[in-house]
């Protein structure tokens, strides 16, 4: 009597299921049903696949795995030995709780359900089965919740506090679509996903509130910390009246207003006229702008330069001509 290989028992929420033996024998009988699929699996490696019908085992249908095989001689006569594993490929449902940071870096704690199925076998076994060494439904499920765990952190810090608290249906819906790849390359298809649940601490949610109302974000910083000083001066009896007087008052004072500095008044440019033509020249110019002619002539005892019109040479105090 051929030996059967199928899924027996196989119950509502099962994703995977490892048949017993491993011993298996030419000509047995894979019988796979509707919404399954059969993977062989060996050495941790998936190769060939099986969908829904009575499949003859023989090495025909079985290329990848004979090509592997055929190493060995007088394969095709004795039992080879290979894991086979089924796979179911209805859609299944799994719950999420993550505990993320957004771009300001608020904590974040999201929870919600993903909806998702079996797109590829093959590699679902090879990435998920074979390669987390995940064969019961129950390690596949936990390994799946930590995986998109991981996905949904790096995700959510791309998003504002705000953003996820008043958009909380555009967020599933875009972090949906940046998960897809990632589950597709693991051989699987997300369906959909969708938060039903977000908070932050107290703190982050006081902020929240007050931003959302339409007070600035140095205000409610401010705020926050005028609420820690009066905490702080409740836990000492004795200080809070006398030091609460002096200390929480300016917290609440908005900066006085600074007006800017006068401007300095610039130093009045002072100009001399030339002897020879009477044009207006810079004060220190040493010859006219307008006819070239000096401006200023030597002092006949010290040879300083002395400004037309001097008495005297202010270097020397020699009277002048």
């Amino acid at each position: 009597m051929p030996q059967v290989i199928e899924w027996v028992g196989a119950k509502e929420g099962d994703i995977v299921w490892k048949y017993p033996v491993e011993e298996i024998t030419w000509g047995s009988q894979l019988v796979v049903k509707e919404f399954e699929a059969a993977v062989f699996l060996r050495d941790g490696k998936a190769y060939d696949v099986f969908r829904a019908g009575r499949h003859t085992l023989t090495t025909m249908n079985l290329p990848l795995l004979t090509r592997v095989l055929s190493r060995v001689a007088g394969y095709d006569k004795v039992p080879f030995r290979a894991t086979v594993i089924f796979v179911s490929l209805k859609q299944f449902k799994g719950l999420f709780g993550v505990k993320a940071q957004t771009t300001e870096l608020a904590p974040l704690m999201a929870r919600g359900s993903f909806w998702y199925r079996v797109e590829d076998p093959n590699l679902f076994v090879n990435e998920v089965v074979g390669g987390q060494n995940a064969y019961d439904t129950d390690r596949v499920s936990e390994f799946l919740r930590g995986y998109l765990n991981e996905l949904l952190i790096d995700e959510l810090s791309r998003y504002s506090l705000a953003t996820v608290f008043t958009q909380l249906d555009e967020t599933s819906f875009k972090a949906k679509n940046a998960l897809i790849d990632p589950f597709r390359r693991i051989g699987l298809e997300l369906i959909d996903l969708k938060f039903e649940g977000v908070d932050t601490t107290p703190e982050w949610r006081d902020r929240l509130f007050f931003i959302r109302s339409g007070v600035s974000a140095s205000e409610v910083l401010r705020m926050q910390t005028v609420q820690r000083a009066a905490e702080e001066l409740a836990k000492s009896p004795g200080a809070a009246v006398g030091a609460g007087i002096a200390i929480i008052p300016p917290l609440f004072q908005q900066p006085a207003y600074q007006p800017p500095p006068p401007p300095q008044p610039q130093p009045a440019m002072t100009f001399i006229n030339c002897p020879s033509c009477g044009a207006q020249n810079m004060q220190g110019a040493r010859f006219c702008q307008n006819c070239g002619q000096p401006l200023a002539r030597n002092c006949p005892s010290c040879n300083q330069p002395v400004q037309p019109g001097s008495k005297f040479c202010p270097n020397c105090g020699t009277k002048l001509g």
